[in-house]
């Protein structure tokens, strides 16, 4: 039973489902709200994930031994990733009726993670669920069932890109269900 599951997770971030335009309309509305914070929540984003993820810290050699999370939020370097991550999101969201443009936008990410700094994909599945619950915070009575299935198509979406990339250079190993 739990080979077919992981089986069946990994069909799905292989082929995510498409995303419609009204769910692209939902996406860029919040993602807009959101993104008027974009400093102070890209930190978050990554204070939560260092936090309730260490062991992804092993990747980061400027903060990689910080275990206070007010060190994390005050670090320029950890603020300065944040910031990458919140714009690497924003160009996708920006674009997403440009799937090509969303394809190179992540191929470039993905790559990058992959062999220049050799990110466990696993990483990638861990932290776009980290981003879904900073915006179900943020929005808490605004994230509808209709908000949360159009980010998390988003998500499959991002995940399915990255792996692509990861698989192109040659990574063997991906995601399981177990994270």
């Amino acid at each position: 039973m739990e080979k077919v599951q992981e089986e069946n997770e990994t069909e799905r971030w292989e082929r995510p489902e498409e995303i419609t335009e009204s769910e692209r309309d939902i996406i860029k509305e919040t993602w807009a709200r959101l993104y008027t914070k974009s400093e102070d929540v890209g930190v978050s984003i990554l204070i939560r994930f260092f936090v309730n993820f260490p062991s992804a810290k092993q990747y980061f050699s400027q903060f990689k031994d910080m275990e206070d999370p007010l060190e994390m939020e005050r670090s320029v370097q950890l603020r300065k990733h944040g910031q990458r991550v919140m714009g690497a999101i924003n160009s996708v969201v920006e674009n997403l009726s440009d799937p090509e443009k969303v394809a190179t936008v992540l191929a470039i990410v993905g790559k990058s993670h992959a062999v220049k700094h050799k990110v466990d994909p696993v990483f990638f599945k861990i932290l776009t669920g980290v981003i879904l619950e900073i915006i179900a915070e943020a929005f808490a009575k605004d994230f509808t069932p209709e908000v949360e299935l159009a980010w998390s198509k988003l998500r499959s979406n991002l995940l399915s890109h990255v792996l692509a990339t990861y698989k192109e250079v040659g990574w063997t190993q991906y995601p399981s269900n177990s994270v």
